[in-house]
């Protein structure tokens, strides 16, 4: 294990607590939904963003920042963040589109999740920190006070559902 710099990413569904807890009759409807539109933005990804872990409605990512000598860190962090962030837009986009597939999908359905799932939207919360990534088993974590932080950055006073929270 060692310390690394790296921007750590955070994508949540915005309404899911609300969205499940309405429609307990179609749970599974609203499960498949939620998942679908968690999948979109997963496979939106790709490098240098690594998939950390999933957290229910909530996937966690990571870049670590390149530790080449013959850049500079302020260049490595930049660059970087702006490979990041063309990712982070792509995900709004996907999520947008696969939740318009969606409703369109859902019409011949009469259940409440699949009539309410055009009301979801995505939260992103990107932070650059010092982490360390472990290995429990088979499985791969990230840990450290920067990773903690990003998770509670999701609980703030944004009075918005669906934005980019970028650190």
């Amino acid at each position: 294990m060692k310390l690394s710099r790296a921007h750590i990413i955070l994508v949540d569904i915005s309404g899911y607590t609300q969205f499940i807890r309405k429609h307990r009759v179609s749970l599974v409807h609203a499960e498949g939904i939620i998942t679908d539109l968690l999948e979109c933005v997963i496979d939106a990804s790709g490098h240098p963003l690594k998939l950390n872990n999933l957290e229910g409605d909530a996937a966690l990512f990571y870049a670590l920042i390149d530790e080449r000598e013959e850049a500079t860190a302020g260049d490595r962090e930049r660059q970087g963040a702006a490979d990041v962030l063309r990712q982070l837009q792509g995900f709004f986009t996907a999520f947008q589109a696969r939740e318009r597939e969606l409703v369109s999908e859902c019409t011949m359905c009469a259940c409440e999740a699949c009539a309410k799932s055009g009301e979801l939207r995505l939260k992103v919360i990107a932070h650059t920190g010092t982490i360390v990534v472990k290995r429990v088993r088979q499985f791969e974590e990230i840990a450290g006070e920067d990773v903690i932080l990003a998770h509670r950055l999701l609980k703030n006073s944004v009075p918005a559902h669906e934005y980019l929270l970028l650190t």
